[in-house]
């Protein structure tokens, strides 16, 4: 595995993700924001946190598949999430934990979760981007 991902400790523990993520691979692959949108690049859960969040998780998914990767291979997460507030963080870890369950990933890599005022579809309510590295 290229990824180990750790809780140190003197830092909070976190259900979801892990604070740390150590990379020994020796490829970087830089994964694009993702967004709601299927294959044909309509947008899936129209004014739904959740099931948007989930459809990021899984495009990621879908790319690193097609680099050789998986969700294993991920070190870094950033969520961009519309007009945040902290009572949408139960809607956030319901996409999360539904993704995992697909998936079979759990807990996930480092993340960072920024609030932006839109995004670049009126329809979107999040985009994640991720890095991972790959053998």
């Amino acid at each position: 595995m290229t990824v180990t991902l750790i809780n140190p400790s003197g830092l909070p523990e976190i259900d979801v993700y892990r604070q740390v993520s150590i990379a020994t691979g020796s490829k970087l692959v830089f994964i694009a924001g993702q967004v709601a949108w299927d294959a044909d690049g309509v947008t899936v859960g129209e004014g739904d946190l959740t099931t948007q969040v989930e459809q990021c998780y899984l495009n990621i998914a879908t790319a690193l598949t097609e680099v050789g990767g998986s969700f294993d291979d991920v070190a870094k997460l950033t969520a961009y999430v519309v007009d945040w507030t902290p009572d949408k963080m139960p809607l956030l870890l319901e996409g999360i934990a539904r993704a995992a369950a697909k998936l079979g990933n759990t807990p996930f890599p480092p993340a960072t979760l920024l609030g932006v005022a839109a995004l670049d579809v009126p329809d979107h309510l999040v985009e994640i981007e991720a890095t991972a590295v790959i053998d």
